[in-house]
């Protein structure tokens, strides 16, 4: 079954928000001790963080296999999984 337009539209929203948190997390894991309560997910180990990417991650692939999506763009969500998968690895 073939999702309608509108659908595609909100799918694609929901996986960019994916890659504000992927970006995010290794944003923060980056700034190591510098990181503040301001900073997304500053309080969680390596480990966890590198969970919460995976999980994202692993989102943006499932969804990306889908065969329907038009003319929507995929430059900020591979260049997520592409992060996601140095990030994790």
């Amino acid at each position: 079954m073939a999702r309608e337009a509108d659908q595609i539209a909100k799918d694609h929203a929901a996986m960019l928000g994916s890659v504000s948190v992927i970006n995010s997390v290794i944003a923060t894991h980056n700034k190591g001790s510098d990181a503040t309560r301001e900073d997304f997910c500053y309080d969680m180990t390596h480990d966890e963080k590198k969970e919460r990417v995976a999980r994202s991650n692993g989102y943006l692939v499932h969804m990306k296999a889908l065969g329907d999506w038009g003319s929507e763009s995929f430059t900020e969500i591979d260049a997520a999984i592409s992060a996601a998968n140095g990030f994790t690895s």
